[in-house]
């Protein structure tokens, strides 16, 4: 048993790549049953983001899917779909994340699961919403963080639009998926009904920029033009020291006048310009590039010592590298070497969050494709030579195993 505060939850989950294994994972991790179910040709999220030890076991992909297992089905199969079907009448959630057009012409559209299971929670997670013109526009991160506008905010920063450079849209659609089926599971519980749920990727990345951006065309008629100036300040970055980088906030009064006084501007903490929070925003490009210039007359370590003297927002600026040295996330253990039964030892990153109610005790190594397929057949009431049947005709496959790939 996985304990956790999903125990007992079983998640019959259709997805892909980043943003529906994130979520199935976080619930995976929590405690729920997460049955993962691929295709033939697989999850392609197993081929990107490293070569990996083993083929189909690429490390973004070992982050992605442990705590879960693998069936291989050809849903395009009449038996394949078959036994899908059977899986989902006793599951308590479905995930998928291709586009809804799709789902219909496999037959897995809402009202055909809800024959199986009318208390099913059906969650798809997929580009654009239902209702809109470009609701059958296929869609990836860059497709979204362009659309979305996440781009277009460098642009206006720096001259340049560019994405950012992790699957932020993937990511952040993968966490509101998490925080969806939570409140319909809880539902459920209440009320005793299954629902589904859409979660389009445009409109959530929309929501995110436009929360942030909309400004001054919040109102009707517009009282000015889009766009926080202080977000898309040149000189909202990292900040040059004397000999590095920092990573600093600092905007009330008390955070702001030690500053001054340790760059020589203690003028500053009485000048209209700068002398409160109001003033500071009005004009904000030259309270940045004032306290930029400030910045670059004394060293990272200093200036780290003195922000945490006065309580003033700051931490190390990371490079990559050194984010995996930092040693706050040692003493959390957010890095943990785990011994993988094909991979080797690997750096697992554990839930970043916890929960005084508990955790999930166990752990399950991210599946080979297939690797599962006869034990959960099994579970479903597949006999033995049923199975074989299947994987006969193609409608089931087991996992093969492969030697690794030489180091």
């Amino acid at each position: 048993m996985a304990s956790g505060m999903l125990e007992g939850v079983r998640v019959i989950d259709l997805t892909s790549v980043v943003i529906g294994p994130l979520c199935t994972q976080i619930l995976a991790d929590h405690g729920a049953e997460v049955i993962k179910v691929e295709s033939p040709a697989g999850d392609i999220g197993r081929h990107l983001g490293g070569r990996g030890r083993t083929p189909g076991m690429a490390p973004k992909f070992l982050h992605l899917n442990r705590n879960k297992r693998s069936i291989c089905l050809d849903l395009k199969h009449p038996s394949g779909h078959a036994a899908l079907m059977r899986l989902l009448e006793k599951a308590d959630v479905m995930t998928w994340n291709v586009r809804p057009a799709s789902m219909g012409r496999m037959k897995l559209g809402y009202s055909d699961v809800c024959r199986a299971n009318p208390k099913i929670i059906y969650c798809g997670m997929f580009g654009f919403g239902q209702s809109g013109r470009y609701a059958e526009v296929p869609a990836y991160d860059p497709i979204i963080q362009g659309a979305g506008g996440v781009a277009g905010l460098y642009e206006k920063a720096f001259g340049e639009p560019r994405y950012v450079p992790y699957v932020m849209a993937d990511r952040t659609s993968g966490l509101i998926a998490v925080q969806m089926i939570a409140m319909a599971l809880f539902h459920r519980e209440r009320c005793g009904r299954g629902q589904s749920i859409e979660v389009p990727m445009f409109e959530n990345i929309a929501t995110q920029v436009l929360t942030e951006h909309l400004y001054n065309r919040t109102y009707v008629p517009p009282l000015g033009e889009a766009g926080d100036p202080r977000l898309l300040n040149e000189f909202y970055a990292p900040s040059k020291t004397l000999d590095g980088y920092l990573s600093l906030s600092a905007n009330t009064d008390a955070q702001v006048f030690p500053l001054f006084d340790a760059m020589g501007l203690a003028h500053l903490k009485t000048h209209p310009k700068f002398c409160s929070v109001a003033a500071r925003f009005a004009n904000v490009h030259e309270y940045y590039a004032l306290r930029a210039e400030g910045l670059k007359t004394k060293s990272t370590a200093f200036w780290l010592e003195f922000c945490k003297a006065h309580d003033i927002p700051a931490a190390p600026y990371h490079t990559l590298e050194s984010l995996i040295d930092d040693p706050h996330l040692a003493d959390v253990g957010l890095m943990q070497e785990r011994e993988h039964p094909t991979e080797g030892t690997i750096v697992d990153l554990r839930p970043a969050n916890t929960l005084s109610g508990g955790a999930r005790s166990d752990w399950l190594p991210a599946p080979h494709l297939g690797a599962q397929t006869r034990e959960i057949l099994a579970e479903a009431g597949f006999s033995d030579a049923q199975i074989d049947a299947m994987v006969a005709e193609g409608a089931a496959r087991l996992h093969a195993p492969r030697a690794p790939s030489p180091p």
